[in-house]
């Protein structure tokens, strides 16, 4: 029996089922024929066909009477789950053809602190799950280099000035205050003014140069008149607040990134209250670039994304009330 079964099924000819599923449908030759677009004598065929194939009849008819046999009945479910089945996988399908296919390669600034840039991409994998993600951290210098040269699908980097040819949108307008870590001497010391701040020695950023994309941390302190030296840096924000825990000198980090390390008493809050400088963090990608249906989207979809919430919104460390759905 399992031989015999094993037989109908690599010989069953679907189009019989479909025809079938429309006949017991219709409950009627005639009908399945007009619905079909065949003729009568094609739909009768096909019916003779499927019921040797399962060697029983499946349809009863005498005179103005018309009903399915058991074995009709069970050939019935099984052409509509069939199909059911196929009209799914129709869908599936379709539906996998508009999800866009590709891989985009963003270059990114260390330590971007930002609920809002969290959420773009949950959102944007889940609208997205087949385009493949690769970010790169590296210093803003670098990343402005490879996004002028085309090197990249976009990046997110501090400038100073947008080069030709750059489009941009500021991400995140970031405030630099001034700092020290648990081991400095003016650690817990809440009466301190500039003045007392002004023979220390610095922890800075690589980037912290005239001319360069921190150079506002360099003019303050020349305009301020600090005699200490660098004397220690590195072009990444973990190890910039790594060396200022450590003792090594005061020094600048973002207002909004370090609020744990206030709280959890790594960081230690210095003079001036309206902080250092306020530096942009911009969203790059060359207008020239030939791109990709996965470029393209994820462009368009972190341009509309970060336009969703105004700028001082973008700096929360937790969801402001808009929704990412």
């Amino acid at each position: 029996m399992k031989d015999k079964n094993h037989r109908i099924s690599d010989r069953l000819d679907w189009n019989l089922l479909r025809t079938f599923l429309v006949i017991a449908r219709e409950k009627s030759i005639s009908s399945a024929a007009v619905k079909l677009h065949v003729t009568q004598s094609a739909v009768s065929q096909a019916l003779r066909r499927l019921e040797d194939q399962f060697g029983r009849r499946l349809i009863e008819r005498h005179h103005s009477r018309f009903y399915l046999t058991a074995a009709g009945e069970e050939v019935l479910a099984a052409a509509d789950t069939i199909y059911g089945n196929v009209a799914q996988l129709a869908s599936n399908v379709s539906d996998a053809e508009e999800q866009t296919v590709g891989r985009i390669n963003v270059l990114v600034a260390s330590r971007i602190h930002s609920a809002v840039y969290d959420a773009f991409w949950a959102k944007f994998h889940k609208a997205h799950p087949r385009i493949e993600v690769e970010l790169e951290v590296m210093p803003s210098s670098e990343i402005v280099k490879i996004i002028q040269q085309k090197g990249a699908t976009a990046g997110i980097a501090l400038c100073k000035q947008i080069p030709k040819r750059l489009e941009h949108k500021i991400f995140l307008q970031q405030t630099y205050g001034l700092f020290c870590g648990q081991y400095h001497d003016l650690y817990g010391k809440s009466d301190l003014t500039m003045e007392d701040l002004l023979g220390e020695n610095f922890v800075s950023f690589t980037s912290d140069a005239l001319g360069d994309s921190l150079s506002p941390l360099t003019i303050f302190r020349d305009q301020r008149g600090f005699s200490g030296t660098v004397v220690a840096s590195s072009s990444q924000y973990d190890e910039v607040k790594r060396l200022l825990v450590a003792g090594f000198g005061i020094g600048c980090l973002p207002e909004h990134s370090v609020q744990a390390d206030l709280e959890e008493g790594r960081l230690w809050r210095l003079p001036p209250d309206e902080g250092v400088c306020t530096a942009n963090l911009y969203f790059l990608w060359h207008e020239d670039a030939q791109r990709t249906a996965a470029e393209r989207t994820f462009l368009d979809a972190f341009k509309a994304h970060i336009e969703t919430y105004p700028l001082p919104h973008r700096l929360l460390a937790t969801l402001p009330a808009i929704s990412v759905e």
